[in-house]
């Protein structure tokens, strides 16, 4: 669908995904065409930390290659000074950049696209020791779905893994979703690599059941649109959700719920609930996802849909989606910290 004229988009332009992330610099003479190098990179402490993503970026700098860092905060400012210098290096704070996982390959297609014809280098963290739930199954799933986006691009991206920190099944899926990982001072290929696109059952699972009490709605016709806005709106309201956060999900909601009602062929069934912290929206119908990178890039030029999971990847906290032929799910969440306490059971 094209993007909505209506509603809060957080300042963003929705046509365009990505940040500005050009470093200047001429393109090396002779530079080899390559695909993917996706890599994982289990460390200890911030000795290896420091050394291993430095090696990988400064590799880079001396082919002429412009990099991308994303990492936490404080892993940036390790890095900084590891390097010493960062001219042809561009840093995102990946606690904002990643906090929705499926943000992360738009804005790394946009720097590999202000780059083109030019091998480039991507540092990325999306999963780190905190992160659990819905959260660490969403940036699993980004990792699986990056050898999918670049798997014909000239991209070698580096993935940091907090060995000492994160659980033994997080490292496992790790090596599920890299080919190969930086261990013992040399690469060594991952056995357990599901191959692109192949998503580890951890992130791929039906989404826990919304509770019995959740708000629903079911979508026939195009005027149940409003009611879905005005019902989600309203709960949002209640969980303590104000200004842009609540138009955001009121435009996330009827996106969603316009596809259902576009593309299923039998209607669907938005629920609305809170959450400790947290407002949840779903949408289930009968129909089925494709693309497994739909909501991750852009619509192909001059078409006319596309845009519903896009935006609501821009515009919520997470989005999970769970798809298969007959039977299409789409989770929407936003932080409430103010949120109020669900209903009792039974209420209207």
């Amino acid at each position: 669908m094209t993007p909505p004229a209506g509603g809060n988009v957080s300042g963003m332009d929705p046509t365009r995904a990505v940040t500005d992330h050009r470093v200047s610099g001429p393109a090396p003479e002779g530079a080899p065409a390559r695909g993917l190098d996706h890599v994982a990179l289990p460390y200890r402490d911030d000795d290896e930390y420091a050394e291993g993503v430095a090696a990988f970026v400064t590799a880079g700098i001396a082919a002429g290659e412009p990099a991308l860092v994303a990492v936490p905060g404080r892993g940036a400012a390790v890095l900084r000074e590891a390097l010493g210098r960062t001219e042809g290096v561009a840093f995102a704070d990946m606690e904002e950049t990643g906090a929705n996982p499926a943000r992360i390959i738009p804005e790394v297609r946009g720097f590999v696209d202000a780059h083109a014809g030019r091998p480039v280098r991507f540092v990325g963290e999306p999963v780190r020791p905190g992160r659990e739930g819905a959260a660490l199954r969403e940036a699993t799933r980004h990792e699986a779905l990056l050898n999918l986006a670049f798997a014909r691009d000239p991209v070698a991206i580096l993935c940091p893994y907090d060995a000492a920190r994160l659980p033994e099944d997080v490292l496992d899926d790790a090596r599920r979703t890299h080919p190969v990982a930086l261990e013992g001072g040399g690469r060594v290929p991952c056995a357990a690599f599901l191959g692109a696109g192949a998503l580890p059952p951890s992130c791929d699972a039906p989404l826990p059941e919304p509770p019995g009490d959740a708000r629903t709605l079911r979508l026939t016709a195009p005027e149940d649109l409003a009611e879905a806005r005005r019902r989600a709106g309203a709960e949002a309201a209640a969980a303590g959700l104000r200004g842009a956060a609540l138009a955001d999900l009121e435009v996330a909601v009827t996106e969603i719920a316009t596809n259902t009602l576009r593309h299923s062929g039998g209607g669907g069934l938005l629920r609305v609930w809170r959450e400790p912290g947290r407002l949840l929206c779903q949408v289930d119908d009968v129909g089925h996802i494709r693309d497994p990178l739909a909501g991750r890039r852009p619509p192909e030029p001059g078409g006319t849909g596309g845009w519903g999971l896009l935006l609501a990847n821009r515009l919520c906290d997470l989005v999970e989606i769970r798809t298969r032929p007959g039977a299409t799910s789409v989770r929407l969440h936003m932080a409430a910290p103010a949120a109020t306490p669900p209903r009792p059971p039974g209420s209207s």
